[in-house]
């Protein structure tokens, strides 16, 4: 059998369950929430700065490649040329 003290002591451990779920675990859901924001553009802003940076290696391979294939040029010309010229920055 309950007891007809027991009732109200649910109700009022209810209703402090969900005072403190609203002061406490609602605002730290938030600011999880937040943390896993940031930590996921930090890692967006990574992976666009490792892309610019592939990019530029492979322009730089593009160049190499048309300085070896191509005939006639002479290599250490050519290479000498572009030490002069300085690399575009993107």
């Amino acid at each position: 059998m309950i007891s007809p003290l027991l009732i109200p002591i649910l109700g009022i451990s209810c209703g402090m369950v969900a005072i403190v779920g609203g002061v406490f675990v609602k605002p730290w859901f938030a600011y999880r929430h937040r943390q896993l924001d940031l930590k996921a553009n930090l890692v967006a802003e990574k992976a666009a700065q490792y892309a610019a940076q592939t990019e530029r290696l492979e322009q730089r391979m593009r160049v190499l490649e048309r300085i070896i294939t191509d005939r006639g040029i002479d290599v250490a010309d050519e290479i000498e040329k572009l030490r002069d010229t300085p690399a575009p920055l993107n």
